[in-house]
């Protein structure tokens, strides 16, 4: 598993460059990846819990909407991910994207396109300072993501009463929904595809 987590193998398998320019709502997010103490890890964020806000408490990459002065979709993970854990990628080897997937809340029906990049974060683990967005930022292992007991069927309660499929980590918390669909994507890619319902 090590070694399809090179920058050299992410970077063959991934798509180049930023995302096509879009009419409508986008949005992008950036999943930062390094070598830790335990292999490949990956930094996530669990949102703050806030009324209203349809991703409230939900674990994810770190991103946002696109911003009208934002260059491209690069350039939105990279400000946004900067905005929310002080973090500056923009000079860390940007290793591709992933497939747009469409994101907005399952309740409802706004609807936007979200593109995950991937950037490699060479040396120490950055400093991390969330902002009030944000109530804390993970560095999970890989190992941890292709491990078959941690794939759980997760109830939602705001979506009644179906269960979703997600990866319990660092106690209980789950990916689950859109951030999952990403880490299929990308196990996908790697020719490691997650044995997880999706």
């Amino acid at each position: 598993m090590e070694d399809a987590f090179s920058a050299n193998r992410l970077s063959d398998v991934l798509l180049p460059g930023a995302a096509q320019p879009r009419h409508g709502p986008s949005a992008a997010v950036a999943a930062a990846v390094r070598n830790g103490e335990h292999g490949t890890e990956i930094l996530f964020i669990e949102r703050s819990a806030k009324k209203g806000d349809p991703w409230s408490g939900q674990m994810a990459f770190p991103g946002g909407r696109t911003s009208p002065t934002d260059a491209d979709s690069v350039a939105t993970a990279i400000r946004e991910t900067k905005e929310e854990l002080d973090i500056d990628l923009s000079g860390t080897q940007v290793l591709g994207r992933l497939s747009d997937l469409e994101g907005g809340p399952r309740e409802t029906r706004q609807r936007l396109r979200v593109t995950p990049h991937l950037f490699w974060v060479p040396g120490e683990r950055p400093l991390i300072t969330p902002n009030h967005e944000v109530a804390t930022a993970l560095w999970i292992p890989v190992e941890q993501l292709v491990d078959e007991e941690r794939y759980i069927e997760y109830p939602y309660p705001r979506l009644g009463s179906d269960l979703w499929p997600g990866i319990v980590i660092d106690g209980e918390r789950v990916i689950w929904g859109l951030t999952l669909r990403m880490l299929v994507d990308l196990f996908s890619r790697l020719g490691r595809p997650l044995s997880i319902r999706t």
